[in-house]
């Protein structure tokens, strides 16, 4: 009995605090393989402009995570937006990024729609509209880049990037923490008929986590936007791919639950975007980065997951 506790107990502590122990270890390795080069101020700065959209879109991610859903068409939705927004731009910045939240809103209402009224799997419908949703961009930059106003590079500032990402944070960290709708999205990851008894409507809560899952991404649209200036067909493209790795080297259980922390968005994209940078440096050759990526995803897979709690995703 002793033994089965402490067991559990190493397990527990395992996926409380392996994810931030692996963080600081593959920043130690890298800084090690190269040479310093991974901290060096100007590194760092690049890999700081690729954490804003990461980490705003996958917060909205962790939130359809948690109740044990899946989203494969955040990149789609991201490419969509971001034409949007470039179009509404050229007659004024502010409306273009109301333009680009409630067009992400629409596509993660179509997402929530059909997986709550015909109950597909979420993993099902969102690849299917990951194609229509991408089908669109490439439709609508067939003669060329979709570019934004001029006045939007202006807004390319580190401080201001990073400001609109604290921002994110602050509010989905206080909605998950101190509302009732993050005691809901727990509940319902944890099991829907209990949840249910509890006064949660799942099937409403569904639906509304898609929608802000979609209005999160087109907002990090707009950032993503004033980073590149002008939106191709392949915006966004591997998005969902790059949230779900960040969120699992996180800690994020797949199944969802209780057992989801607000630190597996933080710790994960930080996580991931330090492996971007620092795997071409060490493994020149894209296929043996490829390879490496994979391994680190599978072991940290094999330590963090629950496979008492593991069930299909919704």
């Amino acid at each position: 009995m002793a033994k089965d506790l402490s067991t559990f107990n190493i397990k527990t502590h395992l996926r409380d605090f392996g994810p931030l122990l692996g963080f600081v270890g593959i920043v130690l390795l890298f800084s090690i393989l190269t040479g310093g080069k991974i901290i060096q101020p100007r590194n760092l700065s690049l890999m700081l402009s690729q954490v804003f959209v990461l980490m705003i879109a996958a917060t909205g991610v962790f939130f359809i995570m948690t109740v044990g859903g899946l989203d494969f068409s955040q990149g789609s939705i991201l490419g969509l937006s971001s034409i949007i927004f470039c179009w509404v731009s050229q007659y004024n910045i502010f409306v273009a990024v109301v333009a680009s939240v409630l067009a992400g809103a629409a596509m993660g209402a179509f997402n929530g729609f059909f997986h709550v009224k015909f109950k597909i799997a979420s993993f099902i419908v969102t690849m299917c509209s990951q194609y229509f949703f991408r089908g669109l961009c490439k439709y609508i930059t067939t003669k060329g880049p979709v570019p934004a106003s001029i006045d939007v590079l202006s807004l390319d500032q580190t401080w201001f990037k990073m400001t609109l990402m604290l921002v994110v944070l602050v509010i989905a960290f206080t909605v998950w923490h101190f509302t009732r709708v993050g005691f809901d999205l727990r509940a319902i990851g944890a099991g829907e008929t209990a949840a249910r008894f509890s006064g949660c409507r799942p099937d409403l809560t569904k639906f509304l986590v898609y929608v802000s899952a979609g209005a999160i991404t087109g907002f990090a649209s707009f950032i993503n936007v004033v980073r590149v200036g002008s939106i191709t067909g392949t915006a966004g493209r591997q998005l969902e791919t790059q949230i779900l790795i960040a969120l699992v080297l996180g800690g994020m259980p797949i199944s969802g639950g209780a057992k989801a922390r607000f630190s597996n968005i933080i710790i994960g994209t930080l996580t991931y975007c330090v492996l971007e940078k620092s795997l071409p440096m060490v493994f020149p050759v894209s296929a043996t980065q490829q390879l490496v990526k994979g391994i680190i995803f599978l072991i940290v897979v094999a330590l963090t997951i629950d496979h008492k709690s593991l069930k299909v995703i919704k």
